[in-house]
């Protein structure tokens, strides 16, 4: 029961202006910024409305390249950076449902071993694996491309556990009743499992998709053309220790650009995001 007497209400939704004001206000001079020209952006104070440089930034940025980063447009960052949080998302998503299938449905010898040894290694960060997932992708020659981008983060022992722990629920009379109706391993997985877990799999695939789109350290390591760099990988190189040497005009277009795809996906799945995770009735 929601009170809505007294200054409860009042108060609640000014939090939540004051909340929404400071969250939203740097991308709002950010975007002002990037509508500016670099001079006007050196010379401080920055104004608060948009200027009218909006047209040439945004054109130059998408199709005319940003020197910095060897004339790359922002286009190809954003290609790659999308292929790569697809392929993460899918990916991970893909091999998280075939493992828990296997574990939860089929009896083989030490199955409750290998899956633990998946779940062990959610204590085995990217970071602590770098250095001989670098030589494979070295010794497969599988750097700058886009196989060696995705196929070292698609697999996920967080996703495995939660897939394990939902298909766990399903009851021992549906999985009977299918298998006296004739259906086999991969047609029960395809008409049933996948139906049931649709509103987790759209809660997991927003998660995975901003887990691939913002990744740092293993493209910084695995591209070395700028032409296969991440958005994020360009950002980093467009700011110099030099703010006279630094595109400023550029780097806060991209900055802007990099946001919308993962917001615009947040936005879209946004109710499926929420079922999957409230969702209590399976």
């Amino acid at each position: 029961m929601i009170e809505r007497r007294g200054l409860g209400r009042p108060m609640a939704h000014l939090v939540l202006i004051v909340g929404l004001f400071i969250v939203a206000f740097p991308i709002y001079y950010t975007f002002v910024a990037s509508t500016q020209s670099l001079t006007t952006i050196l010379r401080p104070p920055l104004p608060l409305t948009p200027g009218d440089q909006i047209g040439a930034n945004y054109g130059e940025a998408l199709f005319g390249g940003i020197g910095r980063i060897g004339g790359v447009a922002v286009t190809t960052l954003l290609f790659n950076t999308l292929v790569m949080a697809l392929g993460i998302a899918l990916g991970k998503i893909f091999i998280s449902i075939l493992s828990a299938f296997a574990v939860v449905f089929f009896r083989f010898p030490l199955r409750m071993v290998f899956f633990w040894l998946i779940f062990v290694t959610l204590m085995l960060p990217v970071e602590v694996r770098i250095l001989p997932t670098y030589k494979v992708m070295v010794d497969l020659g599988m750097i700058d491309t886009y196989a060696g981008l995705i196929l070292p983060l698609i697999a996920s022992a967080t996703a495995t556990l939660l897939f394990r722990q939902f298909f766990m629920t399903i009851p021992a009379e549906l999985v009977e009743a299918a298998r006296i109706d004739g259906a086999g391993p991969l047609r029960f997985l395809k008409d049933i499992l996948l139906p049931l877990s649709k509103t987790n799999i759209a809660a997991l695939f927003v998660i995975l998709f901003i887990y691939g789109w913002t990744q740092y350290l293993w493209p910084l390591l695995v591209t070395n053309d700028n032409q296969m760099n991440t958005i994020v990988i360009a950002l980093r190189k467009m700011v110099s220790f030099a703010d006279a040497d630094t595109p400023w005009h550029m780097v806060m277009v991209t900055s802007i650009l990099a946001i919308l795809p993962p917001v615009l996906v947040v936005v879209l799945m946004q109710r499926w995001f929420v079922r999957g995770l409230v969702e209590s009735e399976k």
